[in-house]
């Protein structure tokens, strides 16, 4: 449940940033104002395609085999962790660049009196948001359903969205202690980690389809200590990935995550370093 609130949450304030940074840019001139029901018919388009995603997946679900699901959920899981960390990244690399794309994507649309643009690039914005949480949340959504939470489920998804409102009217604000800043540098680190959560989880189905082996199982056994299927190991165990016997194909491929993560870090620096030398001329 804490999952399905979190990424609600998050992908939710993505969302509304976008559109909040086009909605404040139209109001401020009478010209921009003629463009707001094109701005919510693309917030409602983008919603559309998400749902129409998540009745993809439920179709597609409804008609595979026990064994099928299973790869299906592993597949996804593993793409889900790749479209993370791909979206940390892009907004590490053009978060500071976004408000300024936006605005003038959205003015060129004006300038051209083309508003279909202005909505196509709003359904996009919200359409990428709410299929990433399609995405990032069907496993968790699958299983909780077979478990009869389905209610539990919708509650973690409303209280998400509502704590993004909220989330963004503080942002909005300006304040010292939560900037927008600040909120993605801690945002991104919990997504990362979410990120090796969801890795593990896909290995967890591909080793139970005898698709990879263990090699050695478990390595360790810290249930003793922490156990991960309650209190603060279940948190873990659901944000971070934390597994109390863990196979070494577990750890192999946890290790190799985080060390993919470092090196992508580094070369994201290393091209803002680039890019902040002057040329000499």
């Amino acid at each position: 449940m804490d999952q399905v609130a979190f990424i609600v949450w998050r992908e939710s304030v993505e969302a509304l940033l976008v559109v909040g940074i086009l909605y404040t840019w139209l109001r401020s001139s009478p010209e921009g104002r003629r463009g707001m029901p094109w701005l919510w018919g693309g917030v409602a388009a983008g919603l559309l395609l998400a749902v129409a995603l998540a009745l993809v997946f439920m179709g597609v679900s409804t008609w595979l085999s026990d064994t099928g699901q299973e790869w299906f959920q592993a597949i996804m899981a593993l793409v889900a962790c790749g479209l993370v960390v791909q979206m940390v990244m892009w907004m590490k690399k053009n978060g500071r660049k976004l408000k300024s794309e936006l605005v003038s994507g959205a003015s060129a649309n004006l300038q051209r009196n083309s508003w279909w643009g202005l909505l196509i690039l709003v359904m996009i914005a919200v359409a990428r948001e709410g299929s990433e949480t399609v995405v990032f949340l069907w496993g968790t959504v699958l299983a909780g359903a077979q478990q009869d939470q389905a209610w539990m489920l919708a509650a973690a998804g409303v209280g998400g969205f509502l704590l993004a409102l909220l989330t963004f009217y503080i942002l909005q604000l300006g304040g010292k202690i939560i900037t927008w800043r600040r909120f993605f540098q801690i945002t991104e680190v919990l997504l990362l980690l979410l990120a090796g959560s969801l890795l593990v989880n896909g290995i967890d189905h591909l080793i139970s389809l005898e698709a990879i082996p263990t090699l050695v199982d478990p390595v360790w056994d810290t249930s003793a200590l922490l156990d991960d299927s309650s209190g603060i190991g279940k948190v873990l165990a659901d944000f971070a990935g934390y597994r109390a016997m863990p196979s070494l194909m577990h750890v192999i491929i946890f290790v190799l995550y985080w060390l993919g993560v470092f090196l992508l870090y580094r070369m994201l620096r290393s091209e803002s370093a680039g890019a902040a030398v002057p040329a000499r001329g």
